[in-house]
């Protein structure tokens, strides 16, 4: 059976292969909504379906966003990943998910791949871009938007939440409950100290334990991000004799991790021990007891990443800076902290 083709749908709505273009892509010149409807009966009637591949060469891009993040099993990766992923839906796009397991090298394999792919973006959660994945999207001339991590190497437009405000704003409640001091799970010796969300939450329980009045010497904690390794860490720290009164988290998963640690020394948590965690991951809400955590809005912020990189004035000169944006971050009270 004959393909059937762009000329055979022009010619059964009675219109131009230019005017079944304009509908198939929305644009970019407006169509009338009765011929709009012939084209579409057409379509449907003749069962075409557009070449994509076609489409992508004519017009040097495609519809795929391409997505980098560290790690996806992580669970708020793989939530931000889904937002993104259902933003791009809404705007008729797909995504296209690389994990670089916090490797450069494969974040500059990926970066390669989705540019020679056309991708129309890229949305980039990045742990400390290297200066070779900058000259890649430099040499592309690439669209870029920067979600969660605003690394050093790259001027670019960013998305993030206020990790300052919210590893603030956790770290004091955990003190407004009269604990002696908080310690915190940092990140580990190659966090970069610029840019990277969990530098911002160490600063931001620095920042809660000045204004109380408390030393943080011998209080900062390095752990990796996930919650096996962080469960491990923990299991040393709570054992120790200087077991600390209450931990703020850098990530949920971190404190998922040290919850875990307090069941299995039989630590009563928040009795013994609280705990905060941030990012608000689902896992949150379920863990025993559940998870004091800090919360920002993942969907709107997966939303304007997208509208971002499809913004055709992205790459205009001297916007760039003009166009961080910065969302709120909430503290969510469940019980780890000591909250009925």
């Amino acid at each position: 059976m004959a393909k059937v083709t762009r000329d055979d749908v022009a010619r059964l709505a009675g219109t131009s292969t230019a005017v079944v273009s304009y509908v198939i892509n929305n644009g970019p010149r407006p169509v009338a909504p009765a011929t709009r409807e012939r084209v579409l009966a057409a379509i449907k009637e003749l069962g075409y379906r557009p070449d994509r591949v076609a489409q992508a060469m004519a017009s040097r891009r495609t519809d795929l966003i391409g997505m980098i993040v560290p790690d996806s099993r992580q669970p708020f990766f793989g939530e931000m990943a889904h937002a993104v992923e259902q933003a791009a839906a809404e705007r008729g796009k797909m995504v296209l998910v690389g994990n670089t397991d916090y490797v450069a090298d494969r974040e500059v394999h990926y970066l390669r791949a989705f540019l020679g792919m056309r991708v129309s973006g890229l949305i980039l959660v990045s742990h400390g871009l290297n200066d070779l994945a900058a000259n890649e999207i430099e040499a592309w001339d690439a669209r870029v938007v920067l979600l969660h991590e605003r690394p050093e190497a790259i001027d670019d437009v960013a998305v993030v939440t206020d990790d300052l405000g919210g590893a603030t704003l956790a770290t004091r409640h955990l003190l407004e409950h009269g604990y002696d001091y908080v310690a915190c799970l940092g990140g580990t010796a190659d966090t970069p100290s610029v840019g990277d969300p969990v530098s911002d939450h160490v600063e931001g329980w620095r920042r809660a334990m000045r204004e109380a009045g408390k030393t943080t010497e011998g209080r900062l904690f390095e752990a990796p991000y996930n919650r096996y390794d962080a469960y491990t860490v923990a299991l040393e720290l709570l054992a120790g004799p200087d077991r600390p009164p209450a931990i703020f988290c850098s990530t949920d998963d971190q404190a998922i991790g040290v919850l875990r640690a307090a069941r299995e020394l039989r630590i009563d948590v928040p009795g013994e021990l609280a705990v905060a965690g941030f990012d608000d991951v689902k896992e949150a809400g379920l863990t025993d007891p559940p998870l004091t955590t800090i919360a920002s809005d993942r969907s709107a912020m997966a939303r304007a990443a997208v509208d971002l990189v499809l913004d055709d004035s992205l790459r205009v000169a001297g916007s760039r800076r003009e166009r961080l944006k910065l969302f709120p971050s909430r503290l969510v009270v469940r019980q780890s902290c000591g909250c009925a």
